[in-house]
Formats: C-alpha cells, structure tokens, sequence
C-alpha cells in the first residue's frame, strides 16, 4: 500500500482561547503532516491569531453551518472538527451536508450526539443499559430532591460542558434557588446525587469507529488541589472545573468500565466520559460526545486520539498505538499580544 505523504487539510470550528478547540490544535501539530485551518464567530478568539494556522477565518453567526460550509470549501479541507459543544451540536445536526460535500465531520454519530446533549435523557439512558449512575432526576417541585438526598448538585440539562452554571446545594430550600435560576435561563434543571472524590475523580476518553469497535481508551485521574481544576469548594463539597490535569497510567479496570459504557451506548467516535469513584464502580456525572479538551494531554501521554482516528479514515488501518507514558500531566493558560490594527 502506497503511503499518501501530503499534507491532510483539517478546520477547526471554534478556536477560542483555553478551549478545546485550541487542544485540537496542539494534538495536530504534534502529530504533524496536517495543514490546519481554523474559524471562529469572535474577533478575540484566541485561535485567529494562532501562527501555526494556515488561515483563519472570522465568520458571521447568523447561518453559521452555511459559513462553516463555505469556508471548508474555499480551503478544500477533507476533515472539519467541531472545536466546542455549541459547534458540535450545530454542525452534527448537517453531518449529511457536509458530506455530500466531501467534508467528513470528526464526531459521534447524529443519534448519539443528540442523546447525549441532554443530561435528564442521557442518565434515564444510561440506567436503562444497567450502568451505574448517580442518582438523577429533573427538578420540577421540592419533592423531587428527595430521590437525589442532600447535599446534592444542581445543573442545567443542557450545555453544562466544563462545569458551567453546575452548583453544589447543601439543602432543598438552596438547591430550588438554583434550579429556579436555571429555569429562568431557559433550561431545565436537574439534581443528581452528590459522590464524594475520596476513590478519586476521572476523565476517560474512549474512542470507536463507525462500526463500533473499540480503538482504545486513556484515563486521567484529576488532581483537585490547584485552583485551575477546581470551580468550587466549600461546605464539604468540591466541583471541579473544565481544566482537567492530574496523573495518567493505565487504570485499566477504569477503562474496561469506560469501554462497556462506549459499547453500550453504541459510540461510533469518540466520548469522554467524567466521573467519580465508589467503591471500585465508575459512576459517570458527564457524557460528552465529542473529543475533550484534555485531548492534548492524552497526546502528549501517547494517544492522540484525533491522529488516531484520521490515520484510520485515510487508510482503514488502525495504527499501533504507543505506550502510555505514566506520569503527572499539568496546564496553565497562554498568552499573547495582539496590536489594534491586526484585531479582527
């Protein structure tokens, strides 16, 4: 088999700063052999300004997935990565578009996507294919709590990716405060049972092809003490924040668990999973369809997962896979300077 040497064209859709669009980033130049583009609705987006981009675009909100489109074709990119939750559910629902245009969207299947974009559904799901979750429920009166106990975390259904407007209630009367906060945002709020981070927290990217096989899984167990990983802490609870850093080796029974969950959801691409443990049991309280923006980490540790699966497409080969090198893996943010005149 011939092997193709030139440049894989690549878009990134949503390239702000400290976000996973920017990780994407990071994981293509480290593998190398891509030519990377990338686009964004804000003229501050950190990624407009990145040098290693061939060509960036600012494009307008209004008919965003036609924006996208346009700009995917004025570069002839061949793969187009959805850089956040907003992008990926906006251009997952026009999978089909894209493809008829020879643009392959890097995602979890439409189906998956969209079951798992709302997380009263997704652990109602979840509980049917007998995993164990913490307990969940949607808010609509006082009594509903009752089910989840006290103390208890509250989130909107929707769009609660890195730990946005998720809070910590010690009490009913505190946790209807938030729920009616989230209602009168637009969402429906819902309580789910508070699991301690004494057995540790984990993120557990697992990634599958089309046909549902299991390319393989990486798992990072957070360090909860530095003030970037954490949103809040007080009141004998902790929410940890989008930031995930902390030690990575093999937590192989972890990962089995992640991989039933992959199987069990019929994952075709990838998820990262965020939980908790209980007495050895991984009890999932986030389920992203898409790639996290820990993707770099797992690159740097010796899965990429995003070279990974563009390796496959390109080949139908699924390349060896390096050994994960066991260690600490630590973030920080980045920063640069932009003149008035180059602002977009």
């Amino acid at each position: 088999m011939s092997i193709n040497t030139l440049p894989v064209k690549v878009m990134i859709a949503g390239i702000g700063g400290a976000s996973l669009g920017t990780e994407i980033i990071k994981s293509l130049n480290l593998a190398g052999n891509y030519e990377i583009y990338g686009c964004d609705i804000s003229t501050s987006a950190y990624g407009l300004y990145e040098p290693s981009l061939i060509k960036k675009y600012l494009i307008e909100k209004t008919n965003y997935v036609q924006n996208v489109l346009n700009t995917c074709l004025e570069t002839n990119v061949k793969y187009l990565i959805p850089g956040g939750e907003q992008p990926m559910m906006l251009l997952c629902s026009s999978i089909q578009l894209f493809k008829s245009s020879g643009i392959t969207i890097l995602s979890n299947s439409k189906e998956v996507t969209a079951r798992f974009s709302d997380k009263e559904e997704t652990f109602k799901y979840l509980e049917a294919q007998g995993i164990a979750i913490p307990k969940t429920i949607a808010i609509n009166k006082v009594t509903d709590l009752k089910y989840v106990g006290m103390p208890c975390i509250v989130k909107p259904a929707t769009g609660s990716g890195g730990s946005t407007s998720v809070f910590f209630a010690i009490n009913e009367e505190e946790a209807m405060v938030y729920a009616k906060y989230i209602n009168r945002m637009g969402s429906v709020a819902v309580g789910q049972e508070y699991i301690d981070d004494n057995e540790g927290e984990f993120t557990i990217g697992v990634l599958s092809l089309d046909d549902k096989k299991i390319v393989g899984s990486i798992a990072l167990r957070r360090t909860l003490d530095a003030k970037l990983s954490v949103a809040y802490r007080g009141r004998g609870g902790l929410i940890s924040s989008g930031y995930s850093q902390g030690f990575i080796d093999k937590y192989s029974d972890l990962c089995i668990q992640a991989e039933r969950i992959a199987l069990a959801i019929e994952s075709r691409g990838p998820i990262n999973i965020q939980g908790r443990i209980r007495n050895g049991i991984l009890f999932p309280f986030e389920i992203n369809p898409r790639f996290s923006a820990s993707t770099y980490l797992r690159a740097i540790a010796g899965f990429n997962e995003i070279d990974t699966l563009i390796k496959y497409l390109e080949s139908g080969e699924v390349p060896i896979r390096e050994p994960i090198k066991t260690g600490w893996y630590l973030r920080s943010l980045t920063e640069q300077y932009i003149s008035p005149e180059d602002m977009k």
